[in-house]
């Protein structure tokens, strides 16, 4: 799985670009949390090549970048939770999955493809 990472804030304005074309992944991991390294792991061992066609993922290392997921938060409307996959499409997030709930095929599911 080849991800896009999320370093800068400025990165929330081009994320909601692209998901007016293609619906966009972000994956907000704790590096500390051995849930997070779980649902990550999980995730990136079922994610298939093809998958990216359908959603582009980012990785945000929230531990590092805490006021990206601030900002996240604030932005598309949810709550704080680590590990957590959101899906954004038209700038909107439509899906959200938190800790071991997180599943590639519901994400996938979501794109409609």
């Amino acid at each position: 799985m080849k991800w896009n990472q999320l370093t800068d804030i400025k990165q929330l304005e081009i994320i909601d670009l692209e998901s007016s074309t293609q619906k966009v992944l972000i994956f907000k991991h704790s590096t500390r949390c051995s849930i997070s390294d779980a649902a990550l792991g999980r995730t990136e061992r079922k994610w298939n090549d093809d998958d990216s066609n359908k959603l582009k993922p980012y990785y945000l290392d929230l531990l590092a970048h805490r006021d990206i997921s601030n900002a996240i938060a604030e932005r598309y409307h949810v709550m704080h939770e680590s590990p957590q996959a959101l899906i954004i499409s038209n700038g909107k997030c439509i899906f959200s999955q938190t800790h071991m709930e997180i599943n590639v095929n519901d994400l996938i599911d979501v794109t409609g493809k």
